[in-house]
């Protein structure tokens, strides 16, 4: 297997022992570690779960895009929100991002996230061949 890191000063740089993405095997699969609300410039926590929302798919975005695709390549779509009841604004918000055919997704209900964040989300990408 082989593993090639991504790494893009467009997205939050990674606070732990964790790169921002990691392609692997032939280049194809691509997996995003965690984005949060994070401001990739300050580093701080934008305000409101609607900011962080879209933040977090920002972020997403800019990694993806450092690993040569774009969201429409996202296959699976992991979303943790301290409280479910913003489950909703995520539906509405992801509306501005992908159109169908939409990625696999599941919601969790965590008890925290890093930073105090109200969002978190991860995905795996397959870029086209």
């Amino acid at each position: 297997m082989i593993k090639k890191t991504i790494q893009t000063s467009e997205a939050p740089q990674a606070i732990g022992t964790y790169s921002q993405g990691v392609r692997v095997s032939g280049g194809e699969t691509v997996y995003v570690s965690g984005q949060i609300g994070l401001d990739p410039v300050s580093m701080e926590m934008v305000a409101g779960i609607e900011q962080q929302i879209h933040m977090v798919f920002l972020n997403i975005t800019a990694v993806v895009a450092a690993s040569g695709g774009n969201l429409s390549d996202i296959v699976k779509l992991n979303v943790y929100l301290t409280d479910l009841a913003n489950f909703q604004k995520v539906n509405e918000i992801m509306a501005g991002y992908f159109v169908a055919p939409y990625p696999a997704r599941a919601a969790v209900g965590v008890v925290a996230l890093p930073r105090g964040a109200l969002v978190e989300m991860d995905a795996v990408v397959v870029l086209p061949g």
